[in-house]
């Protein structure tokens, strides 16, 4: 049986959206952020030395990071589903978001959520006008204007077809879920990009990303 370790708020929202458009039989065993640190509990590292979520066992088999997680359970039980044909362009398309949405997608998003942060957060009173003046100024200088070129790009990759390997719907389409929805939560991504939007409506929509969120459990980032 699969067993999909579930941070709550996480990456592996997106492990359960693909169970369930499989068709697959899984358990989740939930685990929950330090309320103050956001980070994951020290129990997941049992699981995986890092500690970190998502990372799944299936029998004697443990798997983290998304792409790898994604590969493993349509290698194992996709049948073809949710890829492509290997060697047509839309494969190749398909490996690129696979790999983009973690690989290029959430660099600038989690930059731009450490340094808003350190903008907004506590700190002693003769240390804060220099952090939130160094904090304003990477993301002006650098976070935003990155995350200005990458929604662009991927509006104008939406464009192109109906979905990001082509005009079926595909676990890129899964992978490529959260930077898009954190990027909706904190990273200006609005109604001037109408393309990205349709595509979070069209998801929020499909069956087996309701079912999951009924498996995971409440879900920040949609709000």
């Amino acid at each position: 049986m699969i067993v999909v370790h579930h941070l709550n708020n996480s990456r592996s929202q997106r492990v359960l959206w693909l169970l369930e458009e499989l068709g697959l039989g899984y358990q989740v065993k939930r685990y929950e952020r330090d309320p103050k640190t956001m980070l994951a509990p020290a129990s997941l590292r049992a699981v995986h030395p890092l500690g970190k979520s998502p990372v799944i066992t299936d029998g004697a088999d443990t798997v983290a990071e998304s792409g790898a997680i994604v590969e493993y359970l349509l290698e194992r039980y996709g049948q073809g589903r949710l890829a492509p044909a290997a060697g047509t362009p839309e494969r190749l398309r398909w490996t690129y978001w696979l790999h983009f949405a973690e690989g290029s997608a959430m660099g600038p998003l989690l930059m731009k959520l450490v340094f808003d942060k350190v903008e907004s957060g506590p700190m002693p009173f003769f240390v804060r006008p220099i952090a939130r003046a160094i904090a304003r100024k990477v993301k002006k200088g650098f976070i935003t204007p990155n995350l200005v070129q990458q929604l662009d790009y991927m509006e104008a990759e939406l464009g192109r077809a109906e979905w990001f390997a082509g005009a079926d719907f595909s676990a890129a389409d899964i992978q490529m879920s959260f930077p898009l929805e954190a990027a909706a939560a904190r990273g200006g991504l609005d109604a001037g990009r109408p393309k990205l939007m349709d595509f979070l409506r069209r998801i929020h929509a499909r069956p087996a990303y309701q079912r999951a969120l009924e498996r995971g459990g409440p879900y920040e980032l949609l709000k």
